[in-house]
């Protein structure tokens, strides 16, 4: 039983080609962890308020009626990947005084000899929407960090973005850090996002030194994706208008 919480102290960066161009970096924490048996320092809790926190309820379904790990196996059940019999790992932005928006978090499921079998990348956009991408093999071979996963795009993410297009993701996961990039294409537009830190034990230290060094957690993300937002607009990016969320929660 692995009750380690895991530190990511991240880097993502956000770029845009293909007509209307754009970047930006900033820095972020996400942990990673068991959600059933992780425990953390003090500072951090499970399903209770803290400085930090995680709540079963916002993964692993929709937002704010999510069943964490329980979730996860029914999908894995439901496409019939019977090689996903290991640990089940949530990489995802925790609770910062109760408040948490997670752009894309993602359940990373192990086989029982630890390799990467398949990834659940849970996408929600600004507007209480949410859809998760299922990455694997055919075959259920391990996903290794040289390989590239396809998914079609289906759920509208930013007024910014057109919903037709494909997604391609790519994972580093090691003992010392981690590594995420995903690409979308739509015809001539491309937008590609980053995800790396390096990775340590979470700590009371490091939780205190991020809630100084980046305080309000996912509220400044939220505050940056929405100037990112302005920034687009005023550069003259076409608005797409929302449609309805997918009708399945889950597509590959």
């Amino acid at each position: 039983m692995d009750t380690r919480v895991d530190h990511i102290v991240g880097q993502t960066f956000h770029g845009r080609e293909g007509g209307i161009e754009n970047a930006f970096r900033y820095s972020v924490d996400y942990c990673l962890l068991d959600p059933e048996t992780a425990r953390g320092p003090s500072l951090f809790s499970r399903n209770t308020r803290n400085l930090t926190s995680l709540h079963d309820t916002d993964h692993g379904g929709a937002p704010g009626q999510g069943r964490g790990s329980a979730w996860v196996r029914e999908v894995l059940d439901a496409h019939q990947l019977d090689k996903c019999d290991g640990p089940i790992l949530l990489l995802a932005q925790p609770r910062v005084l109760g408040h948490v928006f997670n752009p894309v978090s993602f359940w990373l499921c192990h086989g029982k000899d630890e390799s990467l079998r398949a990834v659940i990348a849970e996408v929600s956009n600004t507007f209480g929407d949410r859809h998760s991408y299922l990455c694997h093999h055919v075959d259920q071979r391990p996903i290794t960090r040289h390989e590239r996963l396809s998914s079609r795009k289906i759920f509208h993410v930013s007024p910014f973005q057109p919903v037709e297009g494909d997604y391609t993701f790519r994972f580093d996961l090691r003992a010392d850090r981690v590594g995420v990039w995903i690409d979308f294409r739509s015809g001539e537009e491309r937008l590609y996002a980053t995800l790396t830190g390096r990775r340590k034990p979470l700590t009371n230290r490091a939780i205190l030194w991020a809630a100084l060094r980046r305080p309000l957690g996912s509220r400044r993300v939220l505050g940056l994706i929405h100037w990112q937002a302005l920034v687009l607009w005023w550069k003259g990016a076409r608005w797409h208008a929302r449609p309805e969320p997918p009708t399945e929660d889950v597509s590959r």
